[in-house]
């Protein structure tokens, strides 16, 4: 997974891709709930 963030000196960005930093940090975040989702029958979040 490959997450490009974008600098905060660019304001305005035009890149569909451009992503904040928090941004980044959610969808890293779901990225992992997702494969630990997939690889285990019954996982838990505590």
């Amino acid at each position: 997974m490959t997450t490009t963030v974008a600098d905060v000196s660019e304001e305005g960005t035009d890149s569909p891709y451009a992503l904040s930093h928090l941004d980044a940090l959610e969808s890293e975040a779901v990225h992992i709930f997702r494969e630990v989702a997939g690889e285990f029958e019954r996982p838990v979040v505590l």
